[in-house]
């Protein structure tokens, strides 16, 4: 199984859309895509929604720290959302809950970054 990788920007937050499965086969291009629409585009924050997320290991548990720290370096804040049960799970036992927002759905998502409209 691929990995589609959708970017959106909404006002100053990229939102990450993935579907398919995130591992060390994909991790290093979610990674480049990622790091270039930060750097490229007027980025404060990162929602990163996991609905059609099917798979994910150590490798994307990496991803999303690398983007967590590279968005909190510049000030801005990281909110993952859409968790299936088994991603919530692998999240919670990396311990990364106690450093990201967990919500339940993108508009959540955008209403606790302050960007909804």
């Amino acid at each position: 199984m691929s990995l589609q990788i959708e970017l959106e920007h909404y006002r100053q937050t990229l939102i990450v859309r993935l579907q398919g499965e995130l591992d060390h086969h994909t991790a290093d291009t979610v990674k480049t895509r990622m790091e270039e629409a930060v750097m490229r585009g007027n980025v404060n924050h990162i929602i990163m929604s996991f609905k059609e997320l099917t798979f994910m290991d150590s490798s994307g548990l990496g991803v999303i720290l690398g983007r967590y720290k590279q968005i909190t370096a510049r000030g801005g804040k990281m909110v993952v959302c859409d968790l299936n049960p088994a991603v919530h799970r692998l999240l919670e036992m990396s311990g990364l809950f106690k450093i990201l927002s967990i919500q339940d759905n993108e508009s959540k998502a955008l209403q606790s970054l302050e960007v909804a409209l």
